[in-house]
């Protein structure tokens, strides 16, 4: 039997929090609107961070637009925990018509200009989609000859889940964003040996970025994808700050970095002046790539390999609007991709 698809004039995709700030603004705008959300339950990426990762360990999270958190956070605690429970608790104050566990699967051209969404459990016909599928379900590995052939343990930070199942053994973490720190500071003194490499030398930052540096890191990456490149993450061109998860790494010695092996053998790396490491355990904090695999149906990618963005408009297809793309993957331009993708909407269906 064909199932029937509801007509609905936004459906916005994602409810992590660049999917939350757009539903939020787009039901101000007074739009009938779906969040149709993979999950099992409100959080986004959050809910899936390891158990390790407390609050005191983050940057913090952004309060989403309308509602401010009440209480002061119990620092010790996992952010795996409080933040699905913060946003659940929006979700409901709010009265955000939020639908999980939906697995959107393609996001076609319709009739009457429309985008139909097709998911696990039915069809919507929308005047506006509103992407917000981020990254976390697309951790990213590097090609490297010999890994494959590797006789020890690899992992993706996407699963590391804290430091006492790697006592004892010698672990390489490969990575210069805040993951690696994450898992270098908790590591170190714990495991046998870690050793830290990366492919370009850390950048550190003493300032305490300020709203002017962060407007001017989301502004760079920005500009990739209006260009229709594949997005830098912001933390790229932010460098690396004095957090306490550095601090500690620092503390801990564990911050000796080394340029980036050539080739993985069976028992450990080796880089091309013929230098061998022994490892058992190899830590890929190499970050993620967005998860947009349900818009192919689209044909949105340029030559350049990403996705022309115009604000968070697509350019190949302005009903669609992506956010949590480029420079709004990120707690620091997530909120103002949602408001700007809701005004961008309302202007579009009011034409």
């Amino acid at each position: 039997m064909t199932r029937s698809v509801e007509e609905i004039e936004v459906v916005v995709i994602g409810a992590g929090q660049a999917g939350l700030s757009s539903a939020y603004f787009l039901q101000r705008f007074g739009f009938d609107l779906r969040v149709l959300d993979a999950a099992e339950g409100p959080g986004g990426a959050w809910r899936h961070r390891s158990p390790s990762l407390t609050m005191d360990k983050v940057h913090g999270i952004f309060d989403l637009p309308g509602v401010h958190r009440e209480a002061e956070v119990d620092g010790r605690r996992p952010a795996a925990s409080v933040v699905p429970e913060y946003y659940g608790d929006y979700e409901r104050r709010v009265a955000l018509p939020v639908l999980r566990p939906v697995k959107v699967t393609a996001v076609t051209r319709g009739q009457d200009d429309r985008l139909i969404v097709t998911a696990d459990v039915g069809e919507w016909a929308a005047r506006a989609v509103v992407n917000a599928t981020g990254t976390w379900t697309r951790p990213y590995w590097p090609y490297y000859p010999g890994a494959a052939d590797f006789q020890g343990r690899q992992l993706h930070y996407a699963s590391y889940r804290g430091p006492g199942e790697f006592a004892g053994r010698h672990v390489v973490i490969v990575g210069g964003g805040a993951s690696a720190m994450h898992v270098l500071s908790e590591l170190a003194g714990v495991a046998a040996s870690t050793t830290w490499v990366t492919r370009r030398p850390p950048v550190w930052r003493d300032d305490d970025f300020g709203e002017d540096a962060r407007r001017q890191a989301v502004a760079l990456v920005e500009a990739r994808v209006r260009a229709g490149l594949p997005p830098q993450s912001v933390v790229s061109v932010t460098g690396l700050g004095y957090t306490p998860v550095v601090r500690e790494a620092m503390e801990k010695g564990a911050l000796e970095r080394l340029p980036m092996f050539s080739r993985v053998t069976p028992d450990g790396v080796t880089w091309p002046d013929g230098r061998h490491l022994g490892a058992d355990t190899l830590v890929w904090a190499t970050g993620f790539r967005s998860a947009l695999d349900h818009l192919a149906p689209l044909h949105l990618r340029e030559p350049g390999g990403g996705i022309k963005v115009d604000g968070t408009r697509v350019v190949a297809e302005p009903r669609l609007h992506l956010v949590g793309y480029g420079p709004s993957a990120s707690t620091i331009g997530a909120n103002r991709a949602g408001r700007t993708a809701a005004r961008s909407v309302r202007r579009l269906l009011a034409a």
